[in-house]
């Protein structure tokens, strides 16, 4: 009887010490992923202080190399579109992620109001959400450029010898030469404010140097949508190793 009570009461300590140190071990864990929830965070917001320095006290060449280095935007625009006979003009929601996406979205006219061009990767998407119709190109190859894409602008620049910028009325200027051939859109100057290092407004114009293009920038916000997908990612990706 009592070695019944001995082993029993053996069994019961046995418990306990499990128990006991399945408590430390979560507490362990729950304050090592504390720990790395948070290195992350100063990360994501050193990150953030960077982007955020670009202002009255940086120069024209770190300013530039601002624009250069965009890795995502978000933004609004008016577009002005001239040809001989007439002008159209549109509002346009434009989002762009490094390697992932490209999405042009009508906003105004509202007869075509709704209508996405999705490029991801090789595809591009055309979808009209009026008419839920959506229409899927595989493998698409651009045969003309988007110059009313603030990437292709950027691509642009970096990949033309001639390309060229300058200070003037607290603006940077940044000029280079469409990569097309059209002599309709043959020079590209983006505008930027030196206050923030936004761009203000792009112009397109001929081989006689007349605005085809005007493009206004109304918001637009900068390298935070890449940040904040890759601040997600990290903190799911920890907890699963953890």
């Amino acid at each position: 009887m009592f070695k019944d009570k001995d082993k029993h009461k053996h069994i019961h300590t046995q418990n306990k010490k499990k128990k006991s140190k399945k408590i430390k071990m979560i507490i362990i864990t729950t304050i090592i992923l504390i720990a790395i929830i948070s290195t992350i965070f100063i990360k994501f917001n050193n990150n953030t202080a960077k982007i955020s320095k670009i202002g009255n006290n940086s120069s024209s060449q770190e300013i530039v190399e601002h624009i250069l280095n965009i890795s995502s935007y978000q933004t609004e625009i008016e577009v002005e579109i001239k040809s001989n006979k007439n002008t159209n003009k549109y509002k346009l929601k434009q989002t762009y992620i490094s390697n992932e996406s490209n999405t042009q979205e009508v906003i105004e006219p509202s007869n075509i109001q709704g209508v996405k061009i999705i490029k991801e990767k090789n595809n591009l998407k055309i979808e009209n959400t009026k008419l839920s119709l959506t229409k899927v190109i595989e493998n698409y190859k651009d045969i003309t450029q988007n110059n009313l894409d603030l990437i292709n602008f950027i691509e642009n620049y970096k990949n033309n010898t001639n390309s060229k910028f300058k200070e003037e009325n607290n603006q940077i200027i940044m000029e280079t030469t469409a990569a097309t051939e059209s002599n309709y859109q043959k020079y590209e100057i983006l505008y930027v404010s030196k206050e923030n290092g936004n761009p203000i407004k792009m112009e397109i114009k001929d081989t006689n140097q007349n605005t085809i293009i005007y493009i206004i920038y109304n918001e637009i916000k900068i390298n935070k949508i890449a940040n904040e997908k890759i601040y997600a990612f990290k903190l799911f990706d920890t907890s699963k190793e953890i």
